[in-house]
C-alpha cells in the first residue's frame, strides 16, 4: 500500500481547519451520520470535502471559482470514479440556501450505495 504523501497529509490538515462556510455547514449535519463520514480526505493525489470511506462516496463542493474549471473537475471526477467511488457535486450556494435538499440528495446516494445488490430472501414465519 503506498504511503500518502506529506505534502497532502498537511494540505489536507490545513483544509480541515480553514474550512469553508459551506463545508461547516454541511458537515454540522453529517458529523454523527452512520456510516461515517470523514473531512478532507486524501485519495490517491486529490483531496476529497467530504467523504464516506465504506461505502466510497465523496462529495465535493464548489465555489464561484470553480465555474472556470469544469473541464478538470470532470477528468478528477472520472479518475476517481476509475478509482471505484461515486462523486457527488453541489455548489456552496446551494448549501447555503437549500441544505435540506443537498442532505437529502447525500442520504438518497448513501442508502443505494449501502444496500446489497442481493438482498436475502425474506421469511416469514418460522
Amino acid at each position: 500500500m503506498q504511503r500518502t504523501p506529506p505534502e497532502l497529509t498537511s494540505a489536507a490538515r490545513r483544509l480541515r481547519n480553514e474550512a469553508t462556510p459551506a463545508e461547516r455547514r454541511l458537515w454540522s449535519v453529517l458529523r454523527d451520520h452512520r456510516p461515517r463520514f470523514t473531512r478532507q480526505l486524501v485519495v490517491s493525489h486529490y483531496i476529497l470535502d467530504i467523504a464516506c470511506r465504506s461505502l466510497n462516496i465523496g462529495i465535493e463542493l464548489d465555489g464561484g471559482h470553480h465555474g472556470d474549471m469544469m473541464e478538470k473537475d470532470a477528468d478528477r471526477t472520472a479518475y476517481l470514479a476509475g478509482q471505484g467511488w461515486t462523486i457527488l457535486r453541489f455548489w456552496n450556494s446551494d448549501v447555503m440556501a437549500n441544505l435540506d435538499g443537498v442532505y437529502r440528495e447525500i442520504i438518497d446516494a448513501v442508502s443505494h450505495a449501502a444496500t446489497h445488490p442481493q438482498p436475502l430472501p425474506f421469511r416469514e414465519g418460522s
